[in-house]
């Protein structure tokens, strides 16, 4: 049974998570865009596992959703509790505290447009069976046309539709933590990320929380040459 009772279905459009688990046999459904159109930001989560497996992916920088969206293939793990996992073996270890054994990622493109990543749970261990693979193909792609007319029509900034501040959903101030890193160190805006990334994981932290002291001056990347 689906856990509707934690709801975080905010942002973009929090309906398209719902379409997931209305016609598939999963427990908890998030989607991410990571398109140039928009900062990485997630849409929706059905509820805080579906939310703390795209955290954790967006914290630790690994995970299948990585994988998804280099290969642009969707990543099929009915037994996603069992092996080492060696690409991600820290994701694979935190995923091991919450109730999921099975974890199906979609990647969201559109010919060379890729616009982000549907991220699928089941409590249930086991694959997907070849009509729901084929409902799940037929779901993204109608996920990422709804995607795209939207981001084409946000404003700019972001607009009243985004995530405001302090929503689950939204990583305004790890973006403006990025510029601030940036500014900081010299270094790009990749590898200002990992420093707020590798930052949040050697303090057992998120990268929000992180981030949140970078943007109050709490913290400062600078380098000390004395």
């Amino acid at each position: 049974m689906v856990d509707r009772s934690c709801s975080v279905t905010e942002g973009l459009d929090g309906s398209l998570c719902n379409g997931f688990l209305e016609s598939l046999p999963v427990t908890g459904a998030s989607i991410s865009v990571f398109s140039g159109l928009a900062p990485e930001t997630m849409v929706c989560a059905s509820n805080t596992v579906s939310a703390r497996i795209d955290e954790l992916q967006f914290d630790l920088g690994e995970g299948p959703r990585w994988e998804a969206l280099g290969t642009r293939r969707p990543v099929l793990l009915p037994y996603v509790c069992s092996g080492s996992h060696p690409d991600w073996p820290v994701f694979a270890e935190a995923l091991r505290d919450l109730d999921v054994s099975a974890l199906f990622v979609f990647p969201l493109v559109l010919g060379a447009i890729d616009i982000g990543v549907v991220e699928l749970y089941s409590s249930d261990a086991g694959p997907l069976s070849p009509a729901d693979h084929s409902t799940a193909l037929q779901l993204a792609d109608a996920a990422t046309w709804q995607l795209l007319r939207q981001l084409l029509t946000l404003a700019p900034g972001g607009g009243t539709d985004a995530p405001p501040d302090g929503s689950p959903l939204s990583r305004r101030e790890v973006h403006q933590a990025t510029g601030m890193v940036l500014a900081q160190t010299g270094a790009s805006a990749t590898d200002a990320l990992v420093m707020l990334r590798a930052h949040a994981f050697a303090q057992g932290r998120t990268v929000r929380d992180v981030a949140r002291d970078v943007v109050a001056k709490t913290l400062d990347f600078t380098p000390n040459y004395g």
